[in-house]
């Protein structure tokens, strides 16, 4: 329980974060990985050259610091983030290395302001914000090893198949090579693989989403071709080096974006490899509630970027309550249901749920801005929305 003092001290050094900006995260990652490179192991560098990692930490750090008289305010950020962070494995000896940078870079940072008060007050914050993180990270990475089929840690997974999906996608089939069950996931949720391709200094660890009902055996996902040296370096790999037959290390599933209610109308949004997350809703949904009234909607480039488009042609067909939409930002094909152009919800309003249904975004950013947007506008209720940004979290 942290003190009065302790809270208005922290408090009080809000207008020096604010000030300093995401100053204080480039140079906490800077100093971090210079003194603890083995942290390269675990942390995605590409998140780095784009400033996104930083400005995520920075928002969580401000954040803290604006609610630590009213942590409850963060829960959904807790959960989110002891998500991912289970994911890639981090373990209560990672907080203490993070702790001891945080502190140095705000003593490095700002000496004057940074007096002994403040920097007792902010490790005893710090201190209280790593108990949190890691206590609900041991609940779920208990509740994981103890399911049936769960595991703990890095485990040997096999790709049974690889399947390109379209022009960019290509799917990889993984089963276990102990033989054994594996533990089952709620759809939506996602996979920490972990590589280390030979021309890289450090192992590699991305998060890619199940794009598949569970079925005990094995797990799919779906991995996009990124570009560039930096970006798309684990997905090049997977794509180009890994094979049938070739053995990964994966991590047990994990996410706090996933499929709420099966029984109510669902509505599927989704752009490029956003589709991932949206597969394995519409596969969970279709086997379980073939009643439960679906709108997939989904938008890319062009035709030749469009996954999975002959499954749910299929199961569209097999099941009357669905139906499936589609916008390409080059010109459409003349089929049904096949748009030119940016998704635009308004003429499908009278036939989404938007009084009593979920609806779930997956995609870039600014395109779930815009979509969550024109819910808004027809009147869905902020509740209903739910969605997962790829990579460090920003707020829609």
């Amino acid at each position: 329980m942290l003190s009065a003092q302790t809270i208005a001290t922290v408090k009080s050094t809000i207008p020096l974060l604010e000030s300093a900006g995401v100053a204080i995260t480039d140079h906490f990652y800077q100093r971090m990985f210079r003194l603890n490179p083995e942290l390269k192991n675990i942390f995605n560098m590409a998140n780095q050259t784009n400033g996104r990692q930083q400005f995520a930490l920075f928002s969580a750090i401000a954040a803290y610091a604006k609610n630590i008289d009213n942590l409850g305010a963060l829960n959904e950020v807790v959960e989110r983030v002891a998500h991912k962070h289970t994911s890639f494995f981090i373990q209560p000896e990672h907080y203490d290395i993070v702790g001891h940078h945080l502190i140095e870079t705000l003593r490095e940072l700002a000496p004057d302001a940074f007096t002994p008060d403040v920097e007792q007050a902010w490790t005893e914050a710090y201190g209280a914000l790593a108990n949190i993180f890691i206590n609900r990270e041991g609940d779920l990475y208990n509740q994981t090893e103890q399911a049936e089929g769960g595991w703990l840690g890095p485990r040997q997974f096999k790709v049974l198949s690889k399947t390109p999906e379209s022009s960019l996608v290509t799917s990889f089939v993984l089963a276990p090579v102990d033989g054994e069950p594996v533990v089952t996931y709620k759809p939506g949720q996602y996979l920490g693989i972990k590589v280390h391709p030979k021309h890289c200094e450090y192992v590699e660890m991305r998060q890619y989403s199940l794009s598949d009902k569970p079925n005990s055996a094995t797990y799919r996902i779906s991995v996009k071709r990124e570009q560039g040296d930096v970006h798309g370096l684990v997905s090049n790999y997977l794509h180009e080096s890994v094979e049938q037959g070739d053995v990964v290390d994966v991590l047990p599933p994990a996410g706090d974006f996933f499929l709420q209610h099966r029984h109510l109308p669902t509505v599927l949004i989704s752009a490029g490899v956003g589709l991932t997350p949206m597969m394995s809703m519409l596969e969970a949904v279709v086997d379980s509630h073939p009643q439960t009234p679906i709108h997939f909607l989904h938008a890319c480039e062009n035709a030749q970027q469009h996954s999975f488009t002959q499954r749910v042609a299929d199961l569209e067909k097999s099941t009357p309550e669905l139906s499936a939409y589609s916008w390409y930002a080059s010109q459409a094909p003349e089929q049904d249901n096949v748009f030119s152009g940016l998704m635009s919800l308004a003429p499908l309003a009278q036939k989404l749920p938007v009084n009593s249904g979920n609806f779930y975004i997956c995609g870039p950013t600014g395109f779930m801005k815009f979509i969550k947007h024109q819910l808004l506008d027809l009147g869905v209720k902020d509740a209903q929305i739910h969605y997962e940004v790829f990579g460090p979290h920003s707020d829609l």
